[in-house]
C-alpha cells in the first residue's frame, strides 16, 4: 500500500506544483485570485510532508512534468492573437476550478484511508472547498460577460 499511496501523492504534488503556476499566472490578470495562492503553497508543502510521512520521496521529474505542463497549457488561441482574449479570464478560472477540483479529491481520499500518518486532511479538504466557492464566485461573475460581448 504505501508504494501505491507514495505514487499517487507523487501525482497530486505533480498536479500541485503545476497548478501552483496557474494561480500565480492568473493572478497577474484576475487579482481576486492572489489571496488563493498562499493557501496552495500551504497545500503544497502539507503534500509534501504527507509524503515523507509514508515513507515516500519527491519524485522530481513528476514535478518538473508539473511545472512544464503548465507552461505548455499557455500556448493555446482564445480569439486574439497580439492581445490576450477576454475568453482567457474564463478558461484560466475554469482550469483553477478543475485544479481544485483534483485537490478536493485527494483529501477525500486520503480521510477515507484513515491512515494515522496522515495529518490536517479535515482542514486541507475545508480549505480547497473554500477555494472553490470563491472561484466559482469570480466564474460565474465573469463568465456571462465575456460570453456576451
Amino acid at each position: 500500500m504505501t508504494d501505491h499511496l507514495a505514487i499517487y501523492l507523487n501525482d497530486h504534488l505533480m498536479g500541485s506544483t503545476g497548478g501552483l503556476e496557474l494561480f500565480r499566472r492568473v493572478a497577474g490578470n484576475i487579482p481576486e485570485v492572489a489571496p488563493i495562492i498562499p493557501e496552495i503553497v500551504e497545500e503544497r508543502d502539507h503534500l509534501k510532508a504527507l509524503l515523507a510521512a509514508v515513507g515516500g520521496t519527491v519524485d522530481p521529474v513528476k514535478v518538473t512534468a508539473g511545472w512544464a505542463g503548465e507552461k505548455l497549457s499557455r500556448l493555446k488561441l482564445n480569439g486574439g492573437l497580439i492581445r490576450r482574449s477576454p475568453l482567457s479570464d474564463l478558461i484560466e478560472l475554469e482550469s483553477l476550478v478543475i485544479t481544485v477540483s483534483g485537490k478536493r479529491c485527494l483529501w477525500r481520499m486520503l480521510i477515507a484511508l484513515d491512515d494515522p500518518r496522515l495529518s490536517r486532511l479535515d482542514e486541507m479538504l475545508a480549505m480547497a472547498e473554500s477555494q472553490l466557492e470563491r472561484l466559482e464566485e469570480l466564474r460565474l461573475q465573469r463568465g456571462p460577460k465575456v460570453l456576451t460581448s
